[in-house]
């Protein structure tokens, strides 16, 4: 049986697998760049997409755009600001830029540190221009609305570039998550392993297999399409900046670059490494409110529960004679998600419950 606690810090070959996947062909687009994907060196700048709203008839929106190359090797690429309100993958990622020596690596690194600009400047989870979720617009269209251009030239121009997509998220305004690293499951058994020794060599204490419910448009399942090596997180959440969390996103990013062979040095794994390794079952792991009120959750994160066991209540303000809705777990678990706003309404998602992962089902 693979020992999962110690698989993280095995490096795996550091031969860049991106010249053996076929290559994808980018589609018409007007998108141009401030920075050259092919030079040595460390650049900082944009990819502007065209627009041309009511106030700039020949404008451009601007998507930050990092690269740092020294010599032939692999390419990881970043990703933060996948949704605007989650900030310490943005924070920790900016950090890493602004240090980081070319010398210090061999390869090559793409980073897009606020890559949905106008919902990071909003400090919104969804685009302000055309209300779109970016994680939710893949292989995106170069015709279509400003979330869709950005993702199709992430999904045409900058995944056929990498080996390996590190995709940094948080809770967000509306959820407060273990802080963990996430497992994309894979397209292949071969993808699959590949994704789960980068998710450990993170270092999260905490590893979740999350499938979002089979989702085909997110920016992961995406990256696994074409093949590359594939990780995830989920840093705290509630729209805050935990420093918890960012401590370990600023140490997560280092190791997946010398997992991938592009960063010198020694993997960092925290003897709490890896210690629970856990997967979100399907549909029954997610607790869906049924009635409008305001939730009182019950059951802290990372709590170990049973089914039955109360989760939390729904109050019924505006009806004082109402006595509250009592919500129960549906199974046995570990809380991995719960709801950060109190106001809810029915279909709001208040618990995501997670399960063990055996090592069985996978190696």
């Amino acid at each position: 049986m693979t020992d999962l606690k110690a698989v993280g810090a095995r490096a795996l070959s550091r031969e860049p697998h991106a010249a053996r996947r076929p290559r994808v062909e980018p589609r018409r687009h007007s998108i141009f760049t401030t920075v050259d994907l092919a030079r040595d060196g460390k650049q900082m700048g944009y990819f502007h997409v065209p627009q041309s709203p009511h106030d700039d008839a020949w404008g451009t929106v601007r998507v930050p755009l990092a690269v740092v190359k020294n010599g032939e090797g692999p390419t990881v690429l970043i990703e933060g600001g996948n949704h605007g309100d989650e900030y310490e993958g943005p924070i920790a990622l900016g950090e890493f830029l602004r240090q980081i020596d070319p010398a210090e690596i061999t390869g090559r690194i793409i980073a897009i540190p606020a890559i949905n600009i106008r919902a990071v400047e909003a400090g919104r989870r969804t685009s302000p221009v055309d209300g779109l979720n970016f994680n939710r617009s893949f292989p995106g269209d170069f015709d279509g609305t400003l979330t869709r251009q950005i993702a199709a030239y992430v999904n045409d121009c900058l995944f056929p570039e990498a080996d390996y997509f590190l995709d940094l998220h948080s809770g967000g305004s509306s959820l407060m998550i273990l802080p963990s690293a996430i497992i994309e499951s894979g397209t292949t058994p071969e993808n699959h392993r590949r994704n789960i020794e980068a998710t450990l060599a993170f270092g999260a204490s905490t590893v979740v297999m999350v499938d979002n419910l089979g989702e085909t448009r997110t920016s992961t399942a995406a990256a696994n399409r074409q093949g590359l090596t594939v990780v995830g997180t989920e840093m705290a959440g509630g729209g805050l900046v935990s420093q918890g969390a960012l401590a370990l996103c600023r140490r997560g990013i280092r190791n997946v670059l010398i997992h991938a062979g592009v960063l010198k040095g020694e993997i960092d794994l925290p003897p709490d490494a890896n210690s629970r390794i856990l997967k979100v079952a399907g549909g029954p792991a997610y607790m869906i409110a049924e009635d409008e009120g305001v939730f009182e959750p019950l059951t802290p994160l990372g709590a170990d529960v049973r089914a039955g066991d109360v989760a939390g209540r729904i109050h019924f303000l505006h009806r004082p004679e109402r006595e509250p809705i009592v919500l129960r777990h549906a199974g046995d678990g570990v809380a991995f998600a719960m709801r950060q706003p109190g106001k809810v309404r029915p279909g709001n998602c208040v618990y995501v419950l997670a399960t063990d992962y055996p090592a069985e089902e996978w190696s």
